[in-house]
């Protein structure tokens, strides 16, 4: 089994006292734990100096720079999603064309954000925390919802709202016969628009797919969900979208932390400072996922 020298958890990863308290069998002079957020790339290299194992949240950057000056580097572990290098928070590729191991987790939050978008979408539409959308109430049957991204949590948000008999659809650079198959309707995004009523974000981050066009394209009367990290779409086409009384926007704390205040204290704007997905469980599953990933790799050297 591979030891490193030393671990650090440069920022606060949120991994629990019982999966750091395991790291420590994989490191030879113990684990290094901060609980905040570096504010700037020196202070990241001086947490960092020569380990040879860091474990990084996705609030903190690890660029280039860091790499190419932390050199005994060995293993970044993301105590959060990779999905790809282009929306990742470490430039992964660099890492890995130094021979550095870089590996994130999934599926770990989704339960929590599924469960955020649905209660907050029963409570605009039936007026429970004092917003409605319609002059009456609605149910969620036969309502037409758009998923735009059907990954981990927009599969899960399917699973959970076939039961309730909403007309699920879904735009995404990937199809899946599997959901397709149970009524889950494939649109190409222009169609998608013109069909949903509402329309729920589970994109990447930095992925931007609306413009100010496909919000003309949409029209107003209309519902936005977002839990993405950030804002997948122009925030000036929104701003010019949400001045319509009619159209709503609900955003747990990642979604809608690029708001400003002002937009934040719109009637027709639900932003939480809380983030979704957010639970004892979650921790857990976080927690033990980014340890496994270490575990793993450390067995195989």
């Amino acid at each position: 089994m591979k030891k490193f020298n030393k671990i650090v958890l440069v920022d606060h990863t949120k991994m629990n006292d019982e999966s750091i308290e395991k790291l420590k069998q994989y490191s030879e002079n113990g684990v290094v734990v901060y609980d905040d957020y570096p504010e700037d790339e020196q202070t990241v290299e001086d947490r960092i100096g020569d380990a040879e194992a860091i474990i990084v949240s996705w609030h903190t950057q690890i660029t280039e720079n860091i790499i190419d000056s932390c050199s005994s580097l060995k293993y970044i572990g993301m105590a959060c999603s990779l999905y790809d290098d282009e929306s990742a928070n470490v430039a992964v590729k660099f890492a890995r064309d130094r021979g550095i191991e870089v590996r994130g987790i999934r599926d770990y939050g989704d339960p929590g954000v599924a469960e955020f978008i649905i209660s907050e979408l029963i409570q605009l539409l039936n007026g429970y925390s004092g917003k409605q959308w319609k002059d009456m109430p609605l149910e969620l049957t036969n309502l037409k919802i758009g998923i735009v991204g059907l990954g981990t949590t927009g599969k899960l948000l399917a699973d959970c709202l076939r039961p309730f008999g909403a007309d699920l659809y879904y735009f995404g650079r990937t199809r899946f016969s599997e959901y397709e198959d149970h009524g889950v309707q494939f649109l190409e995004l222009n169609d998608l628009l013109e069909t949903c009523a509402v329309f729920s974000f589970h994109l990447p981050k930095n992925t931007q797919l609306f413009s100010s066009e496909e919000f003309r394209k949409m029209g107003d009367d209309k519902i936005i969900i977002n839990t993405s990290l950030g804002l997948p779409f122009d925030l000036d086409g929104f701003t010019n979208w949400i001045m319509n009384t009619s159209n709503f926007g609900i955003f747990d704390g990642d979604g809608g932390k690029e708001l400003s205040e002002e937009i934040k204290k719109r009637v027709n704007v639900i932003a939480h400072d809380k983030s979704a997905g957010w639970s004892s469980q979650t921790l857990v599953r976080l927690s033990d996922k980014t340890l496994q990933n270490l575990a793993d790799y450390a067995g195989q050297k």
